[in-house]
């Protein structure tokens, strides 16, 4: 068995006793989620995330360990822009905090397939054609100048959001209060509730974040356990980090600008390839690192701006 197989092997087995131990051990049914148990739960995957790190440094070679560490920082602060959005679905969908939990775990496993199959996509795009690396650095470099200048009191109305509204032209929906239930059944026809519905919101929210995160994680590396990986395990402690986070996301009200600087910086790191100009991966860390530091101080040195999230 070569080293990239042993990788993958051990990612496996580990993810799989973690999901086991933190939905039977760290979870309980229907209770509602404290601070403190999210604060255990966010060091657990966190710390899980970097003994396997130390595991890639060890097994494969320090090269990969500091990609895996740039690329799993990359996708962990823009997870912190998931919450944001969480949060308005929930809100928007009056969803009782003792389902939040269960919710929560089952659209973050959809969106990990999803995630799965877009990367899948990726890998193969650019294994059979380089030059789509140029184009991803060039959307990465849109995206971050446009995160950098948006305004942050603008209101977002759910009612719009085009899934939602597909999912009420195809399916029968009904704000029913179903006792945390996705599906019912009234006169023999049935209803799906607006739990189903949060999930896979949930889900499809994740995947249009994906879009900015996965390409910024191919201008990283192209290494395939690598972003599987950073990814999954980035994924995974979102839900622990909502519960961590959900009353204190107003507060990084300068991480947006600081994402966005490090989108441009990966963007422009993909476009100097043309030139030959290959960046060693230590830059790529230190400016995630410093971007992202710098961001939260100035969040909590700085008053921050009336940022609001209305439905």
């Amino acid at each position: 068995m070569n080293p990239s197989q042993t990788a993958y092997l051990t990612f496996a087995v580990v993810l799989l006793l973690a999901v086991i131990f933190d939905l039977g051990l760290l979870s309980k049914k229907g209770a509602a989620v404290s601070i403190s148990k999210a604060l255990w739960q966010t060091c657990f995957w966190v710390l899980l995330a970097m003994a396997f790190m130390v595991f890639l440094w060890w097994e494969s070679a320090p090269k990969t360990a500091l990609e895996y560490l740039s690329a799993y920082l990359m996708e962990w602060s823009l997870s912190i822009d998931n919450i944001f959005v969480f949060i308005l679905i929930f809100t928007f969908f009056r969803v009782q905090e003792q389902y939040y939990g269960r919710v929560l775990m089952i659209g973050i496993l959809m969106a990990i397939l999803l995630r799965i199959l877009f990367i899948s996509v990726g890998v193969e795009l650019v294994s059979r054609f380089h030059q789509v690396l140029y184009v991803f650095g060039a959307l990465l470099i849109y995206t971050g100048i446009s995160m950098f200048l948006a305004k942050t009191d603008q209101q977002v109305n759910l009612a719009d959001n085009r899934v939602y509204k597909w999912l009420q032209r195809i399916l029968p929906i009904t704000t029913e209060e179903a006792g945390g239930r996705f599906l019912l059944v009234r006169d023999g026809k049935k209803w799906y509730t607006s739990l189903f519905v949060v999930v896979v919101l949930l889900a499809t929210t994740d995947l249009v974040f994906a879009i900015d995160s996965i390409p910024a994680v191919f201008g990283i590396t192209q290494d395939k356990l690598v972003i599987y990986t950073s990814n999954i395990f980035a994924i995974l402690g979102l839900r622990s980090l909502f519960f961590l986070l959900r009353g204190a996301v107003d507060k990084f009200s300068y991480l947006q600008q600081g994402i966005a600087v490090v989108l441009v910086f990966i963007g422009l790191k993909m476009l100097a390839e043309i030139l030959h100009i290959i960046l060693p991966v230590y830059v790529s860390l230190a400016v995630i690192v410093v971007c992202i530091a710098v961001s939260m101080l100035l969040s909590v040195t700085i008053p921050p701006n009336k940022k609001q999230y209305k439905p």
